[in-house]
């Protein structure tokens, strides 16, 4: 693959496009940085798609963030994406990369150390029948389930262990496309809380860090996963450890289960959906009884024209109002922009 060549106009800071492919911008300031400059060099010269993405990486981390560069960076990031998806497609032809097809409103993955008790929890929560032994590594492959939340369904997808020894060259890329995850942790274990801290070191330096809160001013090359802390076991712990995990994940949402007794499991249903900000959304066709079995699933923030759009872009379109029963509301008209809540019922009007 031939390395695109890159000019910038006199007096201007977008680039021409001079190959295929290549970035493409128009005039306006932007007092792009030496670092970004040296960055730009850095890219004429690499030759393999991982130095171009290592480059890309570095140029979305470098550019100065103002409205004078929204479309450069939006540029970067699409470049980006696409060499990500290539790397992660080569991959998996050379048998090395693993996709699960989400299902449901969210797919979450299940993280930690050796013999955490993963799997078990899994089985509880969903139908699924992965493997279960004493002995760790047990899971190899990625086993998928679904756990009912009230009327939703959410995938979980519990994952090979991640030790100091041991990651799984295509569990980064499962990681990365999850929505949020798991991260298990036992307390009776005599390498707790080294194990636990393994897992979050190894995928922090994937670029993949665990967070309790998304942050507001990420590195651009991160892929910061929204993070729910399960302390497992708790039928076989000492209160006093338990105490002591609970003020070290402090920054996480945390919950106590066992997954052998079957405790805390509502709880813990209870803070992932609330680890997700979703909301669901029931739809009332006019002057017909509204349906509370299958509701739709958006992001909290969600507007009445973003829920037309996820029900199809024609109704997006045509949207003129619609009327929400839910909280204070009872019928009442609401414009295209009126945010929805979880529980609302909605009559759209196209």
């Amino acid at each position: 693959m031939v390395s695109p060549t890159w000019q910038v106009s006199p007096g201007c800071c977008w680039w021409l496009p001079l190959t295929a492919g290549s970035l493409q911008s128009g005039c306006m300031p932007a007092n792009l940085t030496p670092q970004y400059r040296g960055a730009e060099a850095k890219l004429r010269a690499a030759r393999t798609p991982e130095e171009r993405r290592q480059v890309l990486e570095e140029m979305l981390a470098t550019i100065p963030k103002h409205k004078g560069t929204e479309k450069m960076q939006a540029e970067l990031k699409r470049r980006l994406a696409r060499l990500r998806h290539e790397e992660e497609t080569r991959g998996h032809k050379h048998g090395h990369a693993i996709k699960v097809e989400p299902e449901g409103a969210a797919q979450v993955v299940l993280l930690g150390p050796p013999n955490c008790g993963k799997s078990q929890l899994l089985a509880a929560l969903t139908r699924a029948e992965p493997a279960i032994a004493d002995y760790p590594f047990t899971t190899t492959r990625p086993q998928p389930g679904i756990m009912y939340f009230e009327d939703v369904q959410i995938q979980l997808v519990d994952l090979p262990p991640v030790a100091a020894e041991h990651l799984d060259p295509w569990l980064p890329g499962v990681v990365r496309g999850a929505d949020a995850a798991i991260l298990v942790v036992d307390p009776t274990s005599t390498a707790v809380p080294e194990d636990v801290e393994v897992v979050r070191e190894r995928l922090a330096a994937q670029r993949i860090p665990l967070v309790g809160e998304l942050p507001i001013d990420a590195d651009p090359r991160d892929t910061p996963l929204p993070t729910l802390v399960s302390i497992n076991k708790v039928d076989l712990a000492r209160d006093e450890d338990l105490e002591v995990l609970e003020e070290m994940y402090a920054e996480f949402p945390l919950v106590r289960v066992s997954g052998l007794k079957h405790l805390g499991f509502e709880a813990l249903k209870v803070a992932l959906w609330k680890r997700l900000q979703l909301v669901r959304v029931y739809s009332k066709p006019p002057g017909k009884p509204a349906d509370m079995k299958e509701p739709f699933v958006i992001p909290e923030g969600a507007t009445l024209l973003d829920l037309a759009g996820h029900i199809h872009r024609e109704i997006a379109d045509k949207l003129q109002f619609a009327r929400v029963w839910g909280g204070r509301l009872d019928g009442q008209r609401v414009a295209r922009d009126f945010e929805l809540r979880d529980r609302d019922v909605v009559e759209i009007h196209a």
